[in-house]
């Protein structure tokens, strides 16, 4: 592990370095391929083999470890209640800032997660779909507070993940449209029973202000069994920021039906103009007064380099 002068020495948190978490593979099998690895991984995050192999099979197989042990304690509760409900899906949140390689984290686990004999069924799924709709955030003026904790549909969430939690056969959840920026009127996706959900999103290890009272405020993390947070400079998730901005204005940008399609039909210095404002404005503002502070809550943190490669893990102590 890294060397005890350049970690802090009573942290919650153990540190290690690429090559040290990469030793942590053990046996683990390699079960994607390079074509499994190109439909997983987002726009302008090259992730490669190598990351798979150093970082996310290690993690796989922690997962695995803390998958199977919480399903143990489930099934020692259930004999101790006498009682034979439904199994207990397992949780994983993960959250960061935009443009730092949240969803292909996501992708990348599920698929591996979902090659372990014990957990055959994993689902994922995004709290963007629990984004207000439009019309609500520009009624209540929170449009330029999108992906700020006031711009979701809390109770919706909390209760979606109440049911998944108490294990209900299938529980369904707003579908949102990065497309057309909006919740899509009248579609829904279905969770299923699964042996595992991950949950992707900027603000999932959010704790809101507790009451005086002491009354029960439940947490969206309340209801994870463990999780991630993907960290990186400011600087550098600035840079990750703009650069998909540009790629998106010559991709997904241009589609006629897209919320965005002005920012392809204006001139590149005044697109980039505007792609920093919306960073320092709105992104910067929610990283630094709302994500940021998330980060110490996280199970592991992936701190990521200047390239986009993980650098240093750091796992929670038990």
């Amino acid at each position: 592990m890294m060397d005890s002068a350049a970690r802090p020495q009573l942290a919650p948190h153990r540190y290690f370095t690429r090559e040290e978490w990469a030793q942590l593979r053990a046996d683990t099998p390699l079960t994607l391929g390079q074509s499994d690895l190109e439909r997983l991984r987002s726009l302008n995050d090259p992730i490669s083999m190598d990351d798979v192999i150093s970082i996310y099979l290690p993690m796989s197989r922690l997962l695995n470890l803390y998958v199977a042990a919480t399903q143990g304690l489930y099934n020692a509760t259930r004999t101790f209640l006498g009682t034979s409900d439904g199994k207990t899906p397992f949780i994983i949140g993960i959250g960061g800032s935009v443009a730092v390689g949240k969803s292909t984290t996501a992708r990348v686990l599920r698929a591996l997660l979902s090659r372990w004999p014990n957990t055959p069924k994993v689902e994922l799924i995004t709290t963007d779909g629990f984004l207000f709709p439009n019309a609500v955030l520009q009624r209540e003026g929170l449009m330029e507070r999108k992906g700020f904790p006031e711009s979701y549909d809390l109770p919706a969430l909390l209760s979606f993940l109440s049911e998944v939690k108490a294990g209900a056969p299938v529980v369904t959840a707003p579908v949102y449209s990065h497309l057309v920026y909006d919740i899509v009127p009248g579609e829904r996706v279905a969770i299923d029973a699964p042996d595992i959900l991950i949950v992707e999103g900027l603000n999932v290890l959010q704790a809101p202000r507790l009451p005086r009272d002491g009354k029960a405020v439940p947490f969206v993390s309340d209801f994870f069994d463990f999780s991630i947070y993907i960290d990186a400079d400011e600087a550098d998730i600035h840079r990750w920021y703009v650069a998909r901005f540009k790629r998106l204005r010559d991709t997904a940008f241009r589609d006629p039906t897209s919320y965005f399609k002005r920012y392809a039909e204006i001139g590149e210095e005044e697109a980039l103009s505007i792609a920093e404002r919306l960073w320092a404005r709105i992104n910067l503002a929610n990283l630094r007064d709302n994500i940021l502070p998330t980060r110490p809550r996280a199970d592991l943190i992936l701190r990521k380099g200047a390239d986009h490669l993980v650098e240093q893990v750091a796992l929670r102590r038990l």
